[in-house]
């Protein structure tokens, strides 16, 4: 902590997940609720700013459960929240076990309690202080990414840095790279800004492309059935669709 002090870090993300120790077994992760206890305590002795991931909807998990989650990450008054909806991708341990996903429904009601329990939900799966880090991905801004795995986005290229130690220390740093269109670049800006609960800038859209937002593809269509919301020079998600943002944004690009 006074390393990362001394040399100028000012924001720590912790990958806690659960502050059940079942589910943290059943995920995999090699730490238990008292380690991440312990360690998000220490960091607020340095660090005001310090965003956790939670990860909810675990096979077998219960309502109950979420909320004691929530209930612990309120009580350590952490500024900044991320929660994931569990995906069980392929190649993976969880798919390999033939886990099974619960239930829309399910998801959809854990989803609901997060919003209620979580304060300034300014972002799909964001709650907290507005973290200026996740705002610049939201805002379609460019960012480096250094070390074994990051992404960056620099000069209108999108990267992914190799997987391999190996490599990057003989400096074969990258694993892919691709210069984005114009056309690319505004999907981007659909599909990360309508993330945020504000949405997307109305005349900073028209300035970086010289074009009427209006004017793209359905917009008119998902305006026209409330699904999206335009006022006060923001286009937005109407929070009652929030959940199904992905059904939105796939009819729109």
């Amino acid at each position: 902590m006074e390393l990362l002090k001394k040399y100028g870090i000012n924001r720590l993300s912790i990958g806690v997940q659960s502050f059940n120790n079942e589910k943290l077994k059943y995920l995999g992760r090699t730490h238990a609720k008292e380690q991440a206890l312990d360690k998000i305590k220490l960091s607020k002795k340095y660090f005001d700013n310090i965003n956790v991931d939670l990860i909810y909807a675990i096979p077998n998990e219960t309502i109950e459960e979420l909320s004691e989650d929530l209930e612990t990450i309120i009580d350590l008054d952490i500024n900044h929240v991320s929660a994931y909806s569990l995906i069980i991708e392929e190649r993976t341990i969880l798919n390999n076990k033939k886990a099974q996903p619960i239930s829309e429904e399910l998801d959809y009601e854990m989803y609901k309690l997060i919003c209620s329990k979580m304060p300034n939900h300014y972002e799909i799966s964001n709650f907290g202080k507005p973290s200026m880090h996740n705002l610049v991905y939201w805002n379609n801004e460019e960012y480096y990414g250094f070390g074994v795995g990051a992404s960056g986005y620099v000069r209108g290229i999108r990267y992914d840095n190799t997987k391999s130690l190996k490599s990057y220390e003989e400096g074969k740093y990258r694993r892919f790279e691709e210069k984005l269109t114009e056309e690319e670049r505004m999907k981007n800006e659909f599909m990360l800004g309508l993330r945020k609960t504000e949405g997307i800038d109305v005349l900073g859209f028209k300035k970086k492309y010289n074009r009427e937002i209006t004017s793209v593809n359905n917009i008119q269509k998902l305006i026209a059935s409330k699904r999206l919301i335009l006022e006060d020079n923001r286009l937005y998600i109407n929070p009652e669709f929030l959940y199904t943002s992905n059904d939105i944004l796939v009819e729109l690009i």
